[in-house]
């Protein structure tokens, strides 16, 4: 049996993964246990090839796993569901999507103070409420 197809993170700090809110992924979440689906964005000298990699394995109906070390330094594996490579001045970025397991995801809203008028207005401010005194617009940025 081969040995089951991965691309690996060989340097740099742990990767950040967002998570993906994308209604496009609604279909890659649905199993047996609850999964979020995170997008990890990481810099490479050959994206197109890791992008076929992927493509061949999902052809050959083989999964392909990102794999990485986390804060503590231990590897860890994701699925990749999804894959996308993208030409910038900078240089090239794959956007990897990857399926985490709920536990351990952390949730953090974020809101620039700039988007209140007096600081008064913070003590009534709810993100979730869409028809109220939202100075933040209701759409509030989650990130992993």
């Amino acid at each position: 049996m081969a040995e089951p197809e991965k691309i690996t993170i060989i340097e740099g700090p742990p990767p950040t993964f967002e998570m993906a809110q994308d209604t496009w992924l609604l279909g890659l979440t649905e199993g047996p246990q609850p999964y979020q689906i995170a997008l990890c964005r990481v810099r490479t000298f050959n994206g197109p090839a890791l992008v076929e990699r992927c493509y061949r394995a999902w052809r050959d109906k083989q999964p392909i796993s990102l794999e990485y070390r986390d804060e503590e330094g231990l590897t860890q594996q994701a699925p990749i569901l999804a894959i996308r490579w993208v030409e910038l001045p900078e240089g090239d970025v794959l956007l990897i999507w990857v399926r985490h397991a709920n536990q351990g995801i952390e949730f953090r809203l974020e809101f620039d103070i700039d988007d209140f008028e007096d600081l008064d207005d913070l003590e009534d401010f709810d993100p979730f409420d869409e028809e109220g005194d939202d100075p933040g617009g209701g759409n509030p940025d989650f990130l992993i």
